[in-house]
């Protein structure tokens, strides 16, 4: 079990202030929702950081990402279970999440663009910075997610 290293918000609230501006912001761009959710999810589970996790599997039920697709999007390329768009915007949230080994290749920003508007690239983009920013201020602070009773699931 991992001990929470420090509660960054209380440490520098002030610091804080402009990367909570910055997700704020992000609900107001074109991208619906669930595809919001769905990057969240994904570059989460890529920096493996199970607060974020924790935090948008409620928010991804809500906007209507199936169980099934949660449960298996870590195989996303092998899963039947995304549509054209979704499969082109999890690549480009994994290049982009992983750009240290992709190098952001060709493919996944062709089959970005191909999927959206110039626009919605961006937007996509933004979203997905922003969830790796906050990834590498909840798993290098080691923050912990809370632990619910199984009856407050259902």
């Amino acid at each position: 079990m991992t001990t929470t290293r420090m509660e960054y918000f209380k440490a520098a609230p002030d610091a804080m202030k402009p990367l909570v501006a910055l997700e704020n912001s992000t609900r107001e761009l074109s991208i619906p929702t669930r595809l919001r959710t769905l990057m969240k999810m994904r570059a989460s589970q890529i920096n493996s950081c199970a607060y974020c996790l924790d935090m948008h599997a409620p928010d991804a039920r809500e906007a209507g990402i199936t169980q099934q697709q949660l449960d298996v999007l870590a195989a996303w390329r092998e899963s039947p279970a995304f549509d054209a768009r979704e499969r082109a915007a999890l690549g480009w949230c994994d290049a982009l999440t992983r750009i240290e080994a992709t190098g952001a290749p060709d493919a996944d920003y062709q089959a970005l663009a191909a999927a959206f508007s110039e626009r919605e690239c961006t937007e996509l983009t933004l979203i997905i910075t922003t969830i790796n920013a906050w990834n590498r201020f909840a798993v290098g602070f080691r923050s912990a997610h809370p632990i619910r009773d199984e009856a407050d699931e259902h």
